[in-house]
């Protein structure tokens, strides 16, 4: 079976429309869930707590894609970055 592993992730944005932090240092590491659904309950329950602050987004990263070798690199990863 294969694992899937979500990071679940969110902060205060500068602009509501754009996906840029206000402060890297600030931003607050959920957790790390081993399926989407998990990942999914506490992105929901996050984004909820914080509903009030336009600002605030959450987010889910799909960690497994970062360390599935079947897919192509990205443009970052062939310019050795």
């Amino acid at each position: 079976m294969t694992q899937r592993l979500h990071l679940v992730f969110g902060g205060e944005l500068v602009d509501p429309s754009k996906n840029v932090f206000k402060n890297v240092g600030e931003i607050h590491i959920v957790g790390m869930y081993p399926d989407y659904a998990s990942a999914y309950n506490a992105w929901k329950s996050e984004a909820q707590r914080t509903v009030d602050n336009a600002h605030m987004r959450y987010f889910i990263a799909h960690l497994h894609r970062l360390r599935d070798e079947e897919t192509a690199a990205s443009p970052t990863e062939e310019l050795g970055l």
